[in-house]
């Protein structure tokens, strides 16, 4: 499990809130009290919750289950992709297209037109076109790419997302609750922690904030994927038959001489101590 310390909280500046007019009265139990009218989060509990979010990731993703990172505004943009692409995990960090999980099915149509353009390309296609066609085609390529680059790979639903500022991402956080799938999400002073499974209350705003949680969601899901790799091996890996002291013994006899089986005396086995 990651070291999460309370100075590097501090020093990021995940203990500021909003503004005490702006707050929301159901984070009322995160927070530590008001300074020139800022609310400053109990920080104690930001770790509580944020060790249970990290088990929560880690354990789910070493099952086998995929996550998505998601944070549209402008300071969450840069942390979610680079911090998702340092795990290998999906993410949406531009717009979030409506309807992008509970109408999977026609997101996944746009995913391989967009596959299918940059397949195009690869293949040197675009350059036998006409150079309007060409245009076109790239344009509508970009435009998707925008939308769509974090999630190019992904075949099904995910398992789990994980997310900035429930508040901004309205219609990500319902349709996820409307399939049931579980959310953990940075939940500033502002927000209803209410509705996602695994609040991290924070400061939602700040750069080095969100970055630093980010990178923390981001460990939990390698540290899952780790143990999901031990797992297969072990899966994967052929039984083997532990062998007693008396056979290794007798394997290494000629074996041109004939062998004695000796008969165990009563009350002893050859299984050996766990």
């Amino acid at each position: 499990m990651a070291n999460i310390s309370m100075k590097a909280l501090l020093e990021a500046g995940v203990h500021f809130g909003h503004q005490t007019r702006r707050w929301n009265p159901k984070m009322a139990k995160y927070i530590f009290g008001s300074r020139n009218k800022i609310h400053i989060v109990d920080l104690q509990k930001t770790v509580k919750e944020l060790k249970k979010a990290y088990k929560f990731v880690r354990d789910s993703v070493a099952e086998g289950k995929t996550i998505l990172f998601v944070g549209t505004k402008k300071q969450a943009q840069i942390p979610v992709r680079e911090e998702a692409l340092r795990c290998g995990a999906f993410f949406i960090c531009d717009r979030w297209l409506g309807g992008t999980l509970t109408n999977f099915e026609t997101i996944k149509k746009s995913i391989a037109r967009l596959n299918e353009i940059d397949r195009m390309k690869s293949d040197g296609v675009f350059k036998v076109l006409s150079k309007k066609e060409s245009s076109r085609l790239d344009k509508e390529r970009m435009r998707m790419e925008k939308s769509l680059e974090g999630i190019k790979q992904m075949k099904e639903l995910p398992g789990l997302i994980f997310l900035v500022d429930p508040s901004e991402e309205g219609t990500a956080v319902a349709e996820a609750r409307k399939l049931g799938i579980p959310v953990t999400a940075i939940c500033d002073t502002n927000c209803n922690p209410d509705l996602v499974d695994y609040p991290i209350p924070g400061n939602d705003d700040a750069i080095r904030a969100v970055k630093l949680f980010c990178s923390i969601i981001a460990d939990a899901v390698m540290e899952g994927r780790g143990l999901l790799s031990k797992q297969e091996e072990k899966a994967a890996a052929p039984e083997t038959t532990t062998v007693p002291s008396e056979a290794a013994g007798v394997a290494s006899q000629d074996v041109n001489k004939p062998i004695e089986m000796i008969a165990p005396k009563e009350g002893v086995t050859n299984e050996p101590n766990i």
